[in-house]
C-alpha cells in the first residue's frame, strides 16, 4: 500500500464508494508483483463479502486509470474465482483450504495447429496435452482455468483447472514481442499429459450467462485506461485557448459519458430476470471499444508528438490499452451482435 489514486465512478452521484473500489484506491500498484497481490485481496474481499457488480466493475475501471497492465493481472483473477463459483467450486483439492488461496489465470483462446486437447482415462482422471495461446502470466500464477477440446467428442470444449507449477507444463514467455503490456507476457504454453480438473460440464464454460458478464468486466477495464488518457488531456487543455484542443476534450467527455451509461446500465441489467445477457454485453463492449478508441485518437490530435515521445507513463498507457482493446474483434464481435439480432424481431 502506497498513496490512494482517483476513483472512476460507473454511477452519476457515487464515486469509487464501493468496498474494492476503495480498496484499489489506496493500494497503487506499482508492479506486477503489486498488482497480483491485490488481486488476492481484491478476490479474498469478493469471496467472503460479496459486493455488487457495479462494484467490481468500479474497481477495475479505477485500476485501469491508475495502471492499464495492473487491471489486465487483476481482471483474470477475480474473473477466475466468479467462474468457480458460478460452478460451486471452493476447494480445487484436499490440500486446498480455499480457492481464494491460489492467484489464478482463464487461458480461453483457441488457435494454433496443436489445439489443447483433453483425455479421459480408465479411471476418470483427465489429462491435457497440447499448445495453448495467449496464456498471461502463466509463468507468475499458480492455477488457471483453461478451455479444451474434449477427445474424441466432436471438438467440444470442456473447462479445466490446471495447476500451472508442475511438471509438463512449458511456458514460453519468449514469444512476447509486444510493445503494450509489455510486463503481462501472453504467450503460449505447452501442456503435456498434464493433470486437470473438470470445472462443469461439456460447453458450460461458453454457455453459462456469467460468460457475458465477464465480458463486460473486460469492457470496464478498458474505459478506465480511456479515462485516464482523458485525464492526461484534461490536465493539458483546462486552461487553453486553444478552440480545437476544448473541441477535442469535450468529445472525449461526451465519449466516456456514452461508454459510462452503457457499463451502469449493464450493471443494472445483471440481476434482471429475462434479460439476453450475451445481446447486452456485446452491445456495452463495442460501445466501449469504439469510445476507447476515439478517445486515444482524439488525445493524441490534442496533446501533439510531445506525450507519445516523452512522457514514459502517458505513452505506456496509450500501448497497453490499443493492445489491450484488440481482445474486442471489431466487425467480427458486430457481426454477431448482428447475427444475434437478426434471429429475433427488431428491439428499437
Amino acid at each position: 500500500m502506497t498513496s490512494t489514486i482517483h476513483a472512476v465512478s460507473l454511477s452519476p452521484t457515487l464515486h469509487g464508494a464501493g468496498s474494492l473500489a476503495a480498496l484499489v484506491q489506496y493500494a497503487a500498484p506499482r508492479s506486477v508483483d503489486d498488482a497480483l497481490a491485490l488481486a488476492r485481496v481484491l478476490g479474498t474481499q469478493e469471496q467472503h463479502s460479496p459486493c455488487s457488480t457495479l462494484d467490481r466493475w468500479e474497481a477495475l475501471a479505477t485500476l485501469a486509470a491508475h495502471d492499464v497492465a495492473a487491471a489486465r493481472a487483476v481482471e483474470p483473477h477475480l474473473d477466475a474465482l466468479g467462474i468457480l463459483h458460478e460452478a460451486n467450486v471452493s476447494r480445487l483439492d484436499a490440500e486446498t483450504d480455499d480457492v481464494t488461496e491460489l492467484l489464478w489465470g482463464v487461458f480461453a483462446a483457441e488457435g494454433g495447429d496443436e489445439p489443447l486437447t483433453a483425455t479421459t482415462a480408465d479411471d476418470g482422471s483427465v489429462t491435457l496435452s497440447g499448445r495453448k495461446p495467449w496464456c498471461s502470466l502463466a509463468g507468475r500464477l499458480d492455477v488457471a482455468l483453461v478451455t479444451a477440446r474434449l477427445h474424441n467428442a466432436g471438438g467440444e470444449r470442456g473447462l479445466f483447472a490446471v495447476r500451472l507449477d508442475g511438471p509438463g507444463v512449458d511456458v514460453d514467455d519468449a514469444a512476447w514481442f509486444a510493445r503494450g503490456l509489455t510486463e503481462i507476457p501472453s504467450g503460449p504454453v505447452r501442456f503435456t499429459a498434464v493433470p486437470a480438473e473438470p470445472i462443469g460440464a461439456a460447453g458450460w464454460y461458453l454457455e453459462r450467462e456469467g460468460f457475458a458478464w465477464g465480458g463486460v468486466g473486460v469492457a470496464a477495464c478498458w474505459y478506465g485506461g480511456a479515462v485516464g488518457i482523458a485525464r492526461r488531456v484534461h490536465a493539458a487543455v483546462v486552461d487553453a485557448s486553444n478552440p480545437h484542443s476544448l473541441a477535442h476534450l469535450g468529445a472525449i467527455d461526451e465519449l466516456l459519458q456514452s461508454a459510462r451509461r452503457a457499463l451502469h446500465e449493464a450493471a443494472q441489467l445483471v440481476a434482471v430476470e429475462g434479460i439476453d445477457a450475451r445481446v447486452v454485453a456485446k452491445r456495452v463492449r463495442a460501445t466501449v471499444a469504439r469510445a476507447s478508441d476515439e478517445i486515444m485518437v482524439r488525445a493524441l490530435r490534442a496533446l501533439g508528438p510531445a506525450p507519445l515521445a516523452l512522457d514514459a507513463a502517458f505513452a505506456k498507457r496509450v500501448a497497453d490499452l490499443q493492445l489491450y482493446l484488440r481482445q474486442h474483434h471489431a466487425e467480427r464481435d458486430e457481426a454477431s451482435l448482428g447475427t444475434a439480432l437478426s434471429a429475433e424481431a427488431a428491439p428499437w
